[in-house]
């Protein structure tokens, strides 16, 4: 159960979004997005994280336009929530889920 999307912003750089299995032992999955200069460098940020089998393929599940603002608002440009999306759910940094 591995999707995800990206979509190319004015400036240039890209935000990707990925639905990944969850890294705990609940059997969900995280939805988590990460603002880079390209998607290669997206990729990096995640596998440097402890993600090593991260892949993009396709465009089946690009971010929405929700989710394209609040990772330009966060300040570590990468955040993830529970998936599927609960609109009671805020987002949460990176640093919440590696704990």
């Amino acid at each position: 159960m591995s999707a995800g999307g990206f979509c190319k912003l004015p400036n240039g750089s890209v935000v990707v979004a990925l639905t990944l299995p969850s890294p705990v032992e609940s059997g969900g999955a995280v939805r988590m997005i990460v603002h880079s200069a390209n998607r290669a460098r997206a990729l990096t940020r995640l596998r440097n994280l402890g993600l090593r089998a991260v892949y993009l393929r396709g465009n089946a599940e690009p971010p929405t336009p929700d989710e394209v603002t609040a990772v330009l608002h966060h300040p570590d440009g990468l955040i993830w929530r529970t998936a599927p999306n609960s609109l009671q759910e805020l987002w949460h940094p990176i640093r919440a889920l590696r704990r």
